[in-house]
């Protein structure tokens, strides 16, 4: 049973978007792992493809197309070739970055940054998580002060997805103290601003072509300009944008899952072992069987979820679920496949070794998977 998410348009698309993935993303991937960066040279040519800032509207350079169907297609191609550090870094702009801007940038700052999302000159970044708050947002402790006409803005981010390349930074800060879920804000910032440096890039276990950074802020110094939408209702922002991050993540998961279930079949439909192919052996035929089965539902209830999304009736309840069943079944298919390509699953030569070591994170960015089980659960219990 395939997914019947897709009508022509979306084909005749994946077919220019497959192209620029052959041409420019496969041929890259191990210079990109091992420089630990992605070329900014892919974000520029994605942008000349058509494939950034769908929906930021004519006006501003953008195609506005809001059909998110599109996106997910993006999102299949580039795990078709397992280049997971890519995906997540398209996503963090179009998915979250370009989503807060889309939502409540005024038309001054519309003008000033959607452009360069859409011709791939602009990679922004989202500050939130810090040393000592990670999912729990209310804990950070980064201010910013009003100063004039100016905000001073003092603390430090860490995790931070496209953080060495990040031309544009959405600053969640405390700025009312004492104001509780109303005593946050979202300040813009930008490359180049005095006393914005960046730390170290992160060593991480996996997604090694994707620069993950830390951020400081000494003093900072924006215009009053640089809020995006109102004073105190940054926290309120981050619940409203949140059920497309988590969408994005679970659709990153899925399509991972049938990218490495395709890739173990191919292997275990050549490999031999005691005069028949592996795949033939009853036990691992077995697995197989209840993997294929569980990807196919997964499908149906992520192509539901994209459908909602496009409608405009995505809950944030239901992205958890997304994000949390899909990202675990990413899991339990890679796990597998490691373990039926034998020991060349281990070998870095195999796309399905970078999809073990890239996919952990998964479970834990965009609110980690026991964050998805308490949202899902006190929803449970209203009544």
């Amino acid at each position: 049973m395939e997914s019947d998410l897709f009508d022509n348009d979306h084909e005749l698309f994946r077919a220019s978007v497959r192209g620029f993935v052959d041409k420019h993303v496969t041929p890259n991937l191990e210079k990109w792992d091992a420089q630990r960066l992605i070329d900014r040279e892919i974000w520029l040519a994605a942008g000349r493809q058509g494939m950034l800032g769908l929906p930021v509207p004519e006006e501003f350079g953008g195609p506005a197309e809001t059909d998110y169907r599109y996106r997910v297609v993006i999102q299949e191609e580039i795990a078709r070739v397992g280049a997971s550090a890519l995906q997540s870094g398209f996503s963090t702009n179009d998915d979250i970055v370009l989503n807060y801007l889309l939502r409540h940038a005024d038309d001054t700052q519309r003008r000033r940054w959607l452009p360069g999302f859409v011709t791939g000159e602009t990679i922004g970044a989202i500050a939130m998580s810090e040393p000592g708050a990670g999912s729990d947002l209310r804990a950070i402790t980064t201010t910013a002060v009003r100063d004039g006409d100016d905000w001073i803005i003092n603390g430090a981010k860490t995790f931070i997805t496209s953080g060495i390349l990040a031309d544009l930074v959405i600053v969640f800060a405390k700025t009312d103290p004492d104001a509780g879920s109303k005593g946050f804000s979202l300040l813009v910032v930008e490359d180049g601003t005095p006393g914005f440096s960046r730390g170290r890039k992160l060593d991480k276990v996996g997604l090694h072509a994707q620069d993950t950074a830390e951020l400081f802020f000494d003093n900072v110094r924006v215009p009053a300009a640089n809020l995006l939408g109102e004073r105190g209702a940054g926290f309120a922002y981050l619940m409203q944008s949140l059920p497309l991050e988590r969408l994005g993540i679970g659709i990153a998961a899925q399509v991972s899952a049938e990218a490495v279930f395709r890739w173990t079949m191919d292997y275990v439909r050549e490999r031999s072992a005691f005069g028949k192919r592996i795949g033939e052996f009853q036990g691992m035929g077995f697995t197989l069987a209840e993997l294929r089965s569980a990807i196919e539902v997964s499908r149906a209830y992520i192509d539901r979820c994209v459908r909602a999304h496009n409608a405009g009736t995505l809950t944030a309840v239901d992205a958890a679920k997304a994000k949390l069943w899909a990202t675990e079944l990413q899991s339990r298919v890679i796990d597998a496949g490691v373990q039926f390509h034998g020991g060349y699953g281990y070998m870095m030569e195999y796309p399905v070794a970078r999809a073990y070591l890239d996919h952990r994170i998964q479970r834990i960015y965009g609110g980690t998977n026991e964050i998805m089980k308490e949202i899902i659960h006190r929803d449970l219990m209203k009544s």
